[in-house]
């Protein structure tokens, strides 16, 4: 017979603190964000992605990974960007198999113009809580956990 193992209150109750003010930031940025420019935050997170990169490409697999999106859920969402004209898709030269989601000059300004608001949503809902040095910390305790999403999850967030 297998004895279940209680993690200690206070475990648990990072744990769910952890989940709660991710779940309620998420929410309240990703309001903002459709309320005043049309875009979800994996929109956003999409474009930002792909305004760090040379020529603003990315291959879609590469992209879908970042964002962690399934493959038809990566297909969707370019589909709306695309149509918005924020996207276009980009062949490869080399390998007919291969297609890159391509920022357009469109997708930038509208990411430039979103970022000023979810930059603020961040300073406001975040971290004007904490002092430099409690961010700081924070950090650094946050960076043991594991990350996904390639190397852009070192570089801090900008309106690109």
């Amino acid at each position: 017979m297998a004895t279940k193992t209680q993690a200690p209150p206070e475990q648990f109750e990072a744990w769910v603190s952890f989940l709660r003010a991710h779940a309620a930031l998420t929410r309240e940025l990703s309001a903002q964000l459709l309320r005043d420019h049309g875009l979800t935050i994996n929109d956003y997170e999409v474009l930002l992605h792909l305004s760090r990169e040379e020529g603003g490409m990315l291959r879609r697999v590469d992209l879908a990974e970042r964002v962690i999106l399934t493959a038809s859920g990566i297909t969707r969402l370019l589909d709306g960007l695309e149509r918005q004209g924020f996207v276009e898709k980009a062949n490869c030269e080399t390998d007919a198999r291969v297609t890159y989601a391509k920022l357009t000059d469109a997708g930038r300004a509208k990411l430039r113009q979103a970022g000023k608001t979810h930059l603020a949503g961040i300073d406001e809902l975040f971290t004007s809580r904490y002092s430099g040095s409690e961010l700081a910390t924070l950090a650094d305790l946050l960076s043991r956990l594991p990350m996904t999403g390639g190397d852009c999850d070192s570089k801090p967030i900008s309106c690109a």
